[in-house]
């Protein structure tokens, strides 16, 4: 039962440092796209600035989560 509850409670986010946590990663991401549009106003510039950040942003966000509980549930 205890290990059920555990796996419930689980929170991958405990052990990840301060610079790793969902806030600094969506307020990194942000600040570089957003940033990216204000310095060089170029439509096509902030895109492809924008793939590899949303794509490391989803990675870390989305996947990485279910994947930590995953592999505690094994």
């Amino acid at each position: 039962m205890k290990d059920s509850i555990e796996q419930e409670n689980f929170n991958p986010w405990n052990y990840k440092p301060w610079w790793c946590q969902p806030w600094s990663i969506l307020l990194t991401g942000i600040t570089i796209i957003s940033g990216s549009w204000l310095v060089f106003r170029i439509v096509w510039l902030t895109v492809i600035i924008s793939i590899p950040i949303l794509t490391w942003m989803g990675f870390f966000l989305v996947i990485w989560p279910k994947l930590m509980a995953e592999s505690r549930m094994g």
